[in-house]
């Protein structure tokens, strides 16, 4: 159903060489080029408000449709806001505003790779159970213990951010010695946590607009290939944030130029996959770039 979610077997070494390999559900994918997820947000209160579904099972899937005929090879499921000062949200509300959205998308569109965007196991565990195929953790398992075992006995990937603090206060922590070393060793210890828990296949984010400042995360951008050492796909969200709209004195609504821009110097860095509100711009930023490198 989708071509650029080929098996192995038929993938060509045409961008990431070695390899880069995920295992789901039995079926084993090559990120042989960069993937898009699409972002859709099960809640009231996310920062861009066109990412935002009531939950109506008529309105999930015409959402979840426009972005797979737009050429999303994942879709991110999110019931709780992580903007800076969100507030706490608790388990049975966002498994509510979740696991029916989850249900309907997978019951109309099987062949959609689905992640469940939460740090709870027991949201990802029932998440998992309706129909999710990756887990997609903002807290790299710092806000919850069970994390990684739980992730670990479900078989399936995960993608590990890099967050300090939580979003109510992550953006008092902004302070690094060296960002690109700490977010380094940061990786390393939960890779291997990943890795003892019995976690395959991890995906990293670094997190940008989580924990650092306008500064911190363009460098990360710019410097984005030094992580290209853990020898994992790298995940890159940055799409219409405070880094673009701040900068250019706009708005989440009119921040979209600055993120084509920004995903075009991620993908010529090294990013596996985009996260995004914008399927269809994501795409044609794909498109050219494919014609220009590979």
């Amino acid at each position: 159903m989708f071509d650029d979610l080929r098996s192995v077997s038929n993938a060509e070494d045409t961008l990431f060489p070695p390899k880069i390999t995920l295992q789901i559900k039995g079926n084993l994918f090559a990120l042989d080029q960069p993937w898009i997820m699409g972002i859709i947000n099960s809640t009231p209160d996310s920062f861009y408000e066109g990412s935002r579904i009531n939950g109506e099972k008529k309105e999930v899937l015409l959402k979840a449709e426009t972005m797979i005929a737009q050429g999303a090879h994942i879709l991110d499921i999110g019931g709780y806001s992580s903007r800076p000062g969100a507030d706490f949200v608790s388990e049975e509300t966002e498994l509510k505003r979740l696991i029916s959205v989850i249900t309907d998308i997978k019951e109309r569109f099987s062949g959609i790779l689905v992640s469940i965007d939460t740090f709870r196991h027991r949201v990802a565990k029932e998440a998992v159970a309706a129909g999710a195929d990756l887990v997609n953790d903002i807290s790299g398992g710092n806000l919850d213990p069970k994390m990684h075992e739980t992730v670990g006995n479900m078989g399936i990937p995960y993608i590990c951010m890099h967050m300090k603090g939580e979003p109510r206060n992550m953006q008092a922590f902004t302070d690094y010695e060296h960002l690109e070393k700490e977010l380094l060793y940061f990786f390393s210890e939960k890779i291997r946590n990943c890795y003892k828990a019995g976690i395959k296949d991890v995906i990293v984010d670094l997190g940008l607009g989580f924990s650092k400042n306008l500064e911190q995360n363009y460098r990360l951008i710019r410097n984005l290939a030094y992580f290209k050492t853990l020898q994992l796909p790298i995940l890159v969200g940055l799409s219409r944030k405070s880094m673009i709209y701040k900068l250019l004195k706009s708005s989440p609504e009119e921040a979209l130029n600055g993120t084509t821009a920004l995903h075009m110097a991620a993908l010529m860095n090294g990013a596996n996959i985009l996260r995004v509100h914008d399927v269809k711009e994501a795409n044609e930023t794909l498109k050219i770039y494919k014609q220009l490198y590979i």
